[in-house]
């Protein structure tokens, strides 16, 4: 049961009568008058025990998109339903209108929309929903939770899409379909053509020119289904915000355009987030799948408070594939965590795979290092000036390793990440 406003104001009136009447029984009336009153409302309200719930959410949604979740219910009482409902879904759901007031006849059904404004990607849950079912004078209501469970997916929300067409022309550009075509160590040949000037005397074909009588070229395209493994800290260093974002959300959005461009590049990607166990795996699909596959199985990777072990890396880049890869680690290059285990493990693993350490720059440092005003900012910028030469320094440690190492801000390592993909492959080290 639930008391409303109305019957506040209706005891506060029994005032009147105690002023004109001023004796213990006038108030004893008035409770009773009050309870009857109280009583009768509460038996003309409809039932919420015979409210029938059916929900229609969508299969998921992506982060900072907009969608309608129904409820479609139904009065299987004998009487008016006017109810306030409560959709229960949790803070971070961004519910814009979970309160709403119903009105149905006896059986009948109605529909309503609960618009919803994710603010986190993962799994949303709501249990119930609250109906509080309103006598005919709304002096009190009948309150129950009915269960409703349902689930809503918050899949990543992939803004470094936008880089995805400029890459994809770069590509095209290697593989002989636009006017460029490249010759490299590694590559695949392609066709034959005549000699231009420019053309590298070294891709001369003088067999095909000897019966041609004239000076044919071969051209080259980039290998084809190579494999690409990228591995995604998931330690407590990916809890960190850089520039308003969790590091972990950086490699997502990393991850997922170096993955769309490999698999339009003809490549196969597998994924792996790890810390000291797999917390997700995609394994190398079909066309057209791979993408879906990658933000589900990111969409519920959190961070862990935990160290990650990078011991384990080599093993478990060789259950995915046992030939030679690019191999993409994203992480941190924080000193102390890097250098105690990150290291150690990339000699075992450049010595069979081509390796690509990706890290988030925090572009705060720069700004801190310029600030030198006051003795306060001095400070800062030293702690600044330190961290950098920290970075710089376990950079250069991991380029002697034979590693490449893309070291960028938040919003430009998702797209240097896949230029550096696209020369690795122009190189042929694929």
């Amino acid at each position: 049961m639930a008391l409303t406003g109305r019957f506040i104001l209706l005891a506060l009136a029994g005032v009147f009568p105690l002023i004109l009447f001023p004796a213990g029984q006038t108030a004893l009336w008035w409770c009773l008058f009050l309870a009857v009153v109280l009583v009768a409302d509460l038996g003309l309200a409809g039932s919420p025990r015979k409210v029938g719930l059916e929900r229609r959410i969508p299969s998921s949604v992506r982060l900072t998109e907009e969608c309608t979740v129904e409820l479609l219910l139904t009065n299987h009482g004998t009487r008016r339903l006017k109810a306030v409902l409560r959709d229960g879904w949790q803070p971070s759901a961004g519910a814009v209108n979970p309160v709403q007031r119903i009105s149905i006849p006896a059986g009948e059904r109605r529909l309503l929309a609960v618009r919803l404004r994710p603010e986190r990607r993962g799994d949303l849950l709501a249990h119930h929903v609250a109906v509080r079912s309103l006598g005919p004078l709304g002096l009190a209501a009948r309150q129950l939770s009915v269960p409703a469970p349902a689930r809503l997916r918050v899949l990543p929300p992939f803004h470094a899409k936008r880089h995805l067409p400029s890459k994809l022309h770069k590509l095209r550009e290697l593989d002989g379909k636009a006017a460029v075509q490249i010759r490299g160590a590694g590559t695949e040949f392609d066709s034959l053509r005549d000699y231009v000037r420019g053309d590298d005397v070294r891709s001369i074909d003088w067999r095909a020119t000897a019966r041609r009588q004239a000076v044919v070229v071969r051209t080259w395209r980039p290998e084809r289904d190579r494999r690409v493994v990228i591995v995604l800290d998931t330690s407590r260093t990916a809890a960190a915000r850089i520039d308003n974002e969790p590091r972990l959300d950086t490699g997502i959005e990393a991850s997922l355009l170096l993955a769309a461009l490999a698999e339009r590049g003809g490549d196969r990607v597998d994924f792996l987030a790890f810390d000291r166990r797999a917390r997700a795996t995609v394994r190398s699909a079909s066309k057209g799948n791979l993408l879906n596959q990658l933000v589900n199985a990111m969409a519920t990777v959190e961070p862990e408070l935990i160290e990650a072990d990078w011991s384990q890396i080599p093993a478990q880049v060789h259950n995915i594939s046992s030939h030679r890869s690019l191999v993409v680690l994203l992480t941190s290059l924080d000193s102390g965590s890097a250098e105690e285990s990150l290291l150690p493990m990339l000699a075992q693993l450049t010595a069979k795979h081509v390796v690509v350490v990706a890290s988030v720059r925090d572009p705060l440092l720069e700004e801190l290092r310029a600030q030198r005003g006051t003795a306060t900012e001095v400070f800062r910028a030293a702690a600044a000036e330190r961290a950098l030469l920290d970075r710089a320094a376990i950079t250069g440690q991991i380029k002697q390793l034979g590693a490449e190492v893309v070291d960028a801000d938040p919003h430009q390592l998702p797209p240097q990440l896949a230029d550096t993909y696209i020369r690795l492959k122009a190189a042929g080290r694929l």
